[in-house]
């Protein structure tokens, strides 16, 4: 999922001492609108998500609603906090951690929908905590750091923010070997890959540059250049090499989509398809991603669901292409 704003924010923490129950407290049509109201804000806040989620069996699909939710309400902790100091916006994710782990209790606040139907996804598929523990810890990182210095420290961010939903996901969908979980954390690592290419411009603005500091110098492109939203040749060869580096996890993760039953396979197999065609939109772009936005309308989503069916059906590989390797052999 991207790390992005959205217009919808539940607050998950209040003034006034919060209320607790059990969620076998709740009667049925609570959960039932709980999972209505997750279904609407994901449709709202990520349609690519929507699209790939609706090839899911019903339950596991309503499930990935309340996924979605959990994970947006804690973006929203840091992207939804202009006007709080970061002291605020700790004390908040602190809240929102302890609200987490009495979800984990099996207790939750019938005010909040989205936490209503996460604890009833939590409990229906035996979710661990770990994986939401860690996307906490992921969007604490984005009040502590602005710039990554190497690509191992990026990909620790990018394991805590986007890796940490495949894994959970993963719990969701269930898998026969747990081999499936490391493919499942290569695509997080490739799809927020993609969004932070994609949002170059963007972050830089809100004063994020998440591209490694060490290979800009590598490829000769300052970070003053990068505020100035220059796409000279050296950032058209940086952002290829970081597109084929993206490319090469969506192909690492692939192979994974096997190990998941095969009513879920399509649904995976559409969003790596789908997010994957956002690296070719930039390339369309010619790589500007300062003054054009990437992103696939509603039309080539259609064409990605055939392309991704037929895909599974003939063994396509649906991201590699032929160049893949050339410009970080060549600029190695």
């Amino acid at each position: 999922m991207s790390r992005k704003t959205s217009t919808y924010i539940e607050t998950p923490a209040s003034s006034l001492k919060p209320e607790f129950c059990r969620l076998e407290e709740l009667e049925a049509v609570a959960i039932e609108h709980a999972y209505e109201h997750c279904r609407l804000v994901t449709r709202q806040g990520s349609k690519t998500f929507y699209f790939g989620a609706r090839f899911l069996p019903y339950e596991k699909r309503r499930a990935m609603w309340a996924v979605y939710n959990f994970c947006r309400l804690t973006d929203d902790m840091v992207d939804k906090a202009e006007n709080l100091t970061n002291a605020e916006i700790c004390a908040r994710l602190r809240d929102w951690e302890a609200e987490l782990l009495e979800s984990f209790k099996g207790r939750v606040q019938p005010s909040k929908p989205s936490m209503v139907a996460w604890l009833h996804a939590v409990q229906a598929y035996s979710m661990e905590a770990q994986p939401s523990l860690d996307l906490i810890k992921g969007v604490r990182m984005d009040l502590e750091k602005t710039r990554y210095a190497n690509f191992e420290e990026l990909h620790l961010y990018c394991y805590r923010v986007a890796s940490t939903v495949g894994l959970m996901a993963s719990q969701i969908m269930g898998y026969s070997d747990h081999a499936a979980l490391e493919y499942a954390v290569n695509l997080g690592i490739a799809m927020q890959l993609t969004n932070i290419l994609r949002d170059v411009g963007e972050d830089a603005r809100a004063g994020r540059i998440y591209l490694p500091q060490d290979e800009m110098v590598r490829f000769g492109y300052t970070e003053a250049e990068l505020l100035r939203g220059e796409v000279s040749p050296q950032f058209v060869r940086l952002m290829r090499f970081q597109i084929n580096r993206a490319r090469r996890y969506y192909c690492q993760a692939l192979p994974g989509i096997e190990y998941l039953p095969e009513n879920c396979r399509l649904s995976i197999s559409v969003a790596a398809r789908l997010y994957s065609r956002i690296l070719d939109k930039i390339e369309r772009n010619n790589y500007d991603v300062f003054t054009r936005r990437a992103f696939v309308p509603k039309k080539e989503k259609l064409f990605g669901l055939t392309g991704a069916w037929l895909g599974r059906k003939l063994g396509w590989n649906l991201v590699l292409p032929d160049s893949l390797g050339s410009y970080e052999e060549a600029d190695a």
